[in-house]
């Protein structure tokens, strides 16, 4: 299987990896950033994409808003095919499992979500699919 990685081709999120690298994973100073790669659920490459996080004890908290669309983001419906998947925080590379928050997790959640990034509120708002968040725990840690 071909195990090159593929950036979002959208511009914005595609500008957002590039930054990220420059920076060696710090693109917006006061944000919590990371780059995550799923296995794509139709065409089996490695996706990768830029997002936010918050923390959680041992786990990444991922939104998956999409901006507020009214479908899911790729990425998401790629790691519920295959939830292995690989993290990039700072210069830190490793492997974890992700799998969507449970109800009660989600409504604990969303007021940390929503302080780190304010702009999720109103995503919630624009849409009206149920906005998943997603935890992703590592399973090793390398370089």
């Amino acid at each position: 299987m071909n195990d090159t990685i593929h950036d979002n081709p959208t511009p914005w999120i595609a500008d957002h990896i590039r930054r990220f690298e420059e920076t060696g994973g710090h693109p917006r100073p006061g944000m919590a950033d990371l780059l995550l790669t799923t296995r794509g659920r139709r065409s089996g490459l490695l996706r990768r994409t830029a997002l936010a996080y918050v923390r959680d004890g041992d786990a990444y908290v991922l939104t998956a808003s999409a901006a507020g669309a009214d479908r899911h983001p790729a990425w998401y419906l790629n790691l519920l095919a295959t939830p292995e998947v690989t993290l990039q925080v700072g210069a830190g590379t490793f492997t974890a499992t992700a799998r969507q928050a449970t109800a009660a997790e989600s409504a604990r959640l969303w007021p940390a979500v929503v302080a780190a990034m304010p702009s999720y509120a109103h995503y919630r708002t624009a849409t009206t699919r149920e906005i998943p968040l997603v935890l992703v725990t590592p399973t090793e840690r390398a370089g």
